[in-house]
């Protein structure tokens, strides 16, 4: 029983699935709205139960998950995003006809995945969690068929996800050949013993690309605009925010924490990674017309930036945490005004020049979108500003200097094609904008949700102190 309380939220997650499977059997097909209420009192019940377990230090399964406050800490993220991205999603589901009752399972499956890389305590549990997290997105990427974009979004993700599986696989079983275990804190001890196993160095190397793959970070990302542009709107919320935050959950797990004692050796790759990773996300993001694939540019940049806390060292860890929040509350914020604005239109537009006058036609979600444009760029007193300066100052801390001003460098880059969203929303509104309007009605809970994650980018942005309290806690 006790083995079951270390990843009970995780439990809840699961099992929560399983029976909405069940219930949404029950409900009819005119109601299908209701599966995602019974989906938020899951969620709701998997973060309160965190507060229980806060300050406990325990293992379970012969050690191989772990509750602690790091792992608690992403047990509330997860479930604030899990509980946003229904609420934004009710809507759009309903206006663009895809509004099944096998959505919110899948959601919760995936979170319940995700759930298990922040206790992962044991490379075959990271492996688990990463099959139990795709698998569901691979489904959700295609919910939208049959439209074309949308299936071919799922086949990518699922190919290119499958594959990189395979390096993650191969990863572990050298790691177990170097060290004798698949069990982090063995590995730990095993590295510190011998720095310098050439064996254990390639398992790491290839555990590195099966987890980059997940955070889209370059040269693994070439499957993220095609993915991010083909899925429904509210699943690439969810991507790019949830996923990004359990890839890089198992990535300080296995890298800056399990690996911790050949940190030196892995950190010139991190480091490179890292300034390849910024540059080609925020340059490529330049020329994209379209919103949804320059967001997920931008995803792309994003993960260069929390690399660079990556490669600061386990320090940096809370850091890291930090920005996880950060990145989440904006991209909600900037995915809820597009599920809104999908949701109006007779036909989806996402991009850039579809929001030309929103600020004429839906004054409130263009404030929101250019808050969540700004918090992205860096601008103080946002989430995002208060990320980076944390992340940069951990890589000046740990004698980045050099990372960190490419950090800075690629974030003045980043305002063109964010600014350029800003001008569009609030440029004069065209006659062809008024016409693409729907009728449909309009949802007080998805509004609440992105009011909602607008008010923590300013929250997070003012008052970041309490917030890295509890990420400072957390490793």
């Amino acid at each position: 029983m006790n083995d079951l309380l270390v990843i009970l939220p995780t439990i809840i997650l699961a099992l929560g699935g399983t029976i909405l499977l069940l219930v949404d059997l029950a409900i009819p097909r005119e109601s299908k709205a209701v599966t995602g209420w019974v989906a938020i009192a899951i969620l709701a019940l998997s973060g309160l139960v965190v507060p229980m377990q806060w300050g406990v230090n325990a293992l379970g399964f012969g050690g191989m998950v772990k509750a602690d406050a790091y792992s608690l800490f992403l047990d509330v993220l997860f479930a604030v995003i899990g509980v946003i991205t229904v609420l934004i999603s009710q809507r759009y589901n309903a206006a663009t006809g895809i509004m099944r009752g096998e959505f919110y399972p899948l959601m919760l499956f995936s979170l319940s995945g995700m759930s298990l890389l922040g206790h992962a305590n044991d490379l075959l549990i990271v492996f688990l969690g990463i099959e139990l997290l795709s698998i569901p997105l691979y489904v959700l990427c295609g919910f939208a068929r049959p439209k074309q974009e949308s299936e071919e979004s799922a086949m990518k993700y699922f190919l290119l996800g499958a594959f990189a599986s395979g390096f993650l696989v191969y990863g572990v079983a050298l790691m177990y050949g170097a060290t004798g275990s698949t069990n982090l804190s063995v590995i730990s001890k095993a590295a510190a013993l011998n720095t310098h196993s050439g064996l254990l160095l390639a398992g790491a190397a290839l555990v590195l690309v099966g987890l980059g793959f997940k955070a889209a970070m370059a040269p693994f990302h070439m499957w993220t605009p095609d993915v991010y542009q083909g899925a429904p709107t509210v699943v690439t919320a969810f991507m790019s925010t949830a996923t990004k935050a359990a890839a890089f959950a198992a990535m300080i797990r296995v890298l800056m924490l399990g690996l911790l004692p050949i940190a030196a050796a892995i950190q010139p790759a991190i480091v490179v990674l890292a300034a390849l990773t910024m540059i080609v996300g925020n340059v490529t993001a330049l020329a994209q017309k379209d919103l949804k694939r320059m967001l997920a540019y931008s995803s792309i940049a994003h993960a260069g930036y929390i690399l660079l806390g990556v490669a600061s060292g386990a320090t940096a860890a809370p850091s890291v945490l930090f920005y996880l929040a950060s990145y989440a509350a904006t991209s909600l914020a900037a995915f809820g005004v597009m599920t809104s604005v999908g949701a109006d239109q007779p036909q989806e537009d996402q991009s850039i020049a579809a929001y030309t006058g929103l600020f004429n036609r839906r004054p409130m979600l263009a404030v929101v979108m250019a808050l969540a444009m700004f918090s992205f760029m860096g601008i103080p007193p946002t989430a995002g500003f208060a990320g980076k300066y944390f992340l940069f100052q951990s890589a000046v801390n740990s004698g980045l200097v050099w990372l960190a001003v490419l950090g800075v460098i690629t974030s003045v880059v980043s305002v063109a094609y964010y600014l350029r969203v800003v001008i569009t929303m609030f440029s004069k509104q065209t006659d062809e904008a008024v016409a693409g309007q729907s009728n449909a009605p309009r949802s007080v809970w998805s509004g609440v949700a992105t009011l909602a994650a607008a008010i923590a980018i300013l929250w997070i942005g003012l008052m970041p102190a309490s917030l890295l309290a509890m990420a400072s806690l957390a490793p």
